[in-house]
């Protein structure tokens, strides 16, 4: 029944697929690159790509054309950080229960609901920072190969940090949960010759990108959140690896210390950033470092710790990390550190990640500067920016419409109405 269901799914998209011709019209447009939403919107699609943007374009004879009325176009939204091979749990509880007790096949249906749904949401690229079992892997490979409805996927297959920390699965549990000690092949590491045999490994085994814990983390049971958890010399190793191989890296990062030893060895990302200093934020600015603050994780778990969802040890760094994140985020912004949209999708329900918008724009980041940080300036942090992030002739067809316009409220966003991606058209008004 499932493979008729896929098979069914396939055909769908394949009527609607990248080699018809479409005019998209809106009252509204925001390309990704200027500083204003502009009037009208009017985009051409032909074979999966953008050929024409803005109210000169001609109509090719024979497109279909798509009036979205008082809606803005925009390119698809970009999340530079979600797990999306892990089902949202309220309860810390059930969450580890069903990691143990599902099976492979099991998580990775529930997957595929999962990428839907985010697709849905309006975001048609994403990178997903630490999954399992290789199940991000299989989820981009049949995703990019028209199997699946879900976004354009970057994954990280292991993240990689020290024995006991954030990226050890296995801390906080009677010893040899799994059978064995956890090791490089399931990312954790000791010394800078393991960092690179663990990028080499992830790498062998399908990742775009290099992930690492610098830093204790929230939601581990057996590490304080901002303390550093990884070398300078095992840092430099990972990224001088990654970088050589042509693979972009990414540093979750709460506390100062860890990130700025993440920073010196040339990451390309600090993910979450509660606790980062004067001197970690001026680090950033000077070199160019993406931050990808997940104000939506926040959200997430202030809401578990109201209904007490949290183990104690995990309630505590929430507070801390939860008190410290907004004054962090807004001296970011204030110092032109370039800022993006990364969610940390799991953490709360799937399907809300353009939430994160609206708290960008919370903490001072101007609604313009919010929308790029979510298309065009997230297409530059995971290198994509030649291929999606922006409406220009050229690049693929990945555009989604809200009502109205986000630059007057930005909570639009949070209503997309229109996807499409690649060219294929996934949602519409009245679906």
């Amino acid at each position: 029944m499932y493979r008729t269901f896929l098979a069914l799914l396939a055909v769908s998209f394949s009527l609607s697929a990248a080699d018809k011709t479409y005019v998209l019209k809106a009252a509204h447009m925001f390309d990704g690159i200027r500083d204003h939403v502009v009037s009208p919107g009017l985009v051409v699609v032909t074979n999966g790509k953008i050929t024409a943007v803005g109210a000169a374009a001609a109509f090719p004879a024979g497109a279909e054309t798509i009036d979205l009325g008082d809606a803005t176009l925009l390119p698809g939204l970009i999340d530079a950080h979600t797990h999306l091979t892990y089902p949202y749990e309220r309860d810390y509880r059930v969450e580890e229960l069903n990691a143990l007790k599902k099976n492979i096949p099991e998580r990775t249906l529930d997957a595929v609901d999962i990428v839907r749904r985010t697709l849905m949401a309006g975001f048609t690229t994403v990178r997903d920072v630490g999954a399992g079992d290789y199940i991000d892997v299989g989820l981009r490979n049949a995703i990019a190969a028209g199997k699946i409805p879900g976004p354009r996927m970057l994954v990280a297959v292991n993240a990689i940090g020290a024995t006991g920390g954030h990226c050890d699965s296995s801390a906080g549990f009677a010893p040899n949960i799994f059978g064995r000690e956890t090791g490089i092949t399931d990312g954790v590491i000791n010394g800078p010759d393991q960092a690179r045999q663990a990028v080499r490994y992830n790498i062998k085994y399908g990742a775009d990108v290099i992930k690492t814990c610098a830093t204790g983390g929230v939601l581990s049971l057996s590490d304080d959140v901002d303390t550093p958890q990884l070398t300078q010399a095992e840092l430099d190793a990972l990224v001088a690896e990654a970088h050589a191989l042509r693979r972009k890296t990414a540093a979750h990062a709460h506390g100062a210390s860890g990130a700025k030893i993440a920073i010196r060895a040339g990451i390309d990302s600090i993910e979450h950033g509660s606790f980062l200093d004067d001197e970690a934020l001026d680090m950033m600015k000077a070199r160019g470092t993406y931050y990808v603050p997940t104000l939506m994780a926040a959200e997430g778990l202030k809401e578990r710790l109201t209904d007490g969802y949290l183990p104690p040890v995990v309630a505590v760094k929430a507070r801390q990390a939860i008190a410290a994140l907004d004054a962090t985020v807004r001296k970011a912004i204030a110092r032109g550190v370039k800022v993006v949209v990364g969610t940390d999708a799991t953490v709360y329900p799937h399907g809300r990640n353009a939430e994160e918008f609206h708290l960008l724009v919370n903490l001072g980041m101007k609604p313009i500067d919010a929308l790029k940080a979510g298309t065009s300036l997230d297409a530059e942090l995971l290198g994509v920016a030649d291929r999606t992030g922006s409406l220009e002739a050229g690049k693929f067809a990945d555009i989604v419409a809200c009502p109205g316009n986000p630059e007057e409220n930005i909570r639009q966003v949070e209503n997309i109405r229109f996807v499409m991606k690649e060219g294929v058209v996934y949602r519409k008004p009245g679906d």
